[in-house]
């Protein structure tokens, strides 16, 4: 049997710039620098960002000439999922609502073309929340 693990630790996100991204990042999703590694923004990564809880930690690696390719999923309550849509929205996001039969999702892309989700599984009240 393996060892166990603690959960994700961070998620590896490939972007053109790191200033710009950051910016995005903190604007949208409300991730902040995490200064204790900013030692490792040098010749492409990565920088890291934390949501504001700190449950939360992506590695931003810049890449030249980078057209994205990365998905990243956030789980969410239902509540907050309906909430999610709503901020998503006045931040002139295009986001496309799946519903899953069992889940819904909101899908939309960074500056980078990343796909970013965000995942609930409070499948009734979401689709109450969205008549």
């Amino acid at each position: 049997m393996p060892p166990k693990l603690t959960g994700i630790d961070h998620v590896h996100i490939d972007v053109a710039e790191w200033e710009r991204a950051e910016n995005w990042y903190l604007d949208v999703l409300g991730f902040k620098r995490v200064e204790e590694f900013a030692v490792w923004a040098v010749e492409g990564g990565p920088l890291t960002l934390e949501s504001s809880e700190g449950s939360v930690h992506l590695a931003l690696f810049e890449r030249e000439g980078h057209k994205g390719s990365s998905a990243l999923a956030f789980g969410s309550t239902g509540q907050d999922f309906l909430t999610w849509k709503t901020y998503l929205e006045s931040k002139g996001l295009t986001l496309r609502i799946a519903d899953h039969s069992l889940a819904f999702s909101l899908y939309f892309y960074d500056l980078d073309n990343n796909m970013h989700e965000i995942t609930t599984y409070d499948h009734e009240l979401v689709r109450e929340g969205l008549r």
